[in-house]
């Protein structure tokens, strides 16, 4: 499977100790440079990135051609541009990103995106937590994780949890 990630998921999945989940789930997760920046920017917030860093199963790399790059930036971040460019190139079955506009243009583009909530369904699916909404509480308050009381109410229901 063939998996490229914006900095959300990885930042808050770094953020309250879970990032092998994305090991355990897709094996390989590639990410761009500009990704892979702002991960390790993440530093200057006091956010250890020892795990990223140490994490032989992220692979960052290079774009073969950043050509058509300036229409992404006009709606995106360079991170959310420079994964979507890659999805495409190398053909990736998932994209992970959490930024609306990123998801809708990632579908646009023919990408399939996959969210911090979907990837703890998969999770919990897999068996590798228990408890999806718990998660979701614990990167609201230590990464800042922004949902809805309404959707997380839903997810609750969903999850029967």
């Amino acid at each position: 499977m063939i998996v490229v990630s914006d900095t959300s998921p990885i930042g808050n999945l770094l953020q309250i100790g879970q990032l092998d989940l994305l090991k355990t789930i897709f094996t390989t997760v590639f990410v761009p440079p500009t990704v892979h920046k702002e991960v390790l920017e993440l530093q200057k917030f006091g956010i250890s990135t020892i795990r990223y860093q140490s994490a032989d199963w992220i692979v960052v790399q290079q774009l073969a051609s950043t050509k058509g790059i300036a229409p992404l930036l006009e709606l995106l971040d360079a991170g959310e541009s420079e994964a979507l460019l890659l999805a495409m190139e190398i053909k990736a079955d998932w994209i992970l990103m959490d930024e609306r506009a990123g998801t809708r243009k990632a579908e646009e583009m023919g990408l399939r995106p996959i969210g911090l909530i979907g990837i703890l369904m998969k999770a919990k699916e897999q068996g590798l937590i228990t408890n999806v909404t718990s998660m979701i509480e614990m990167m609201r308050v230590k990464a800042g994780f922004w949902i809805s009381d309404h959707f997380l109410e839903k997810i609750r229901i969903q999850l029967n949890e």
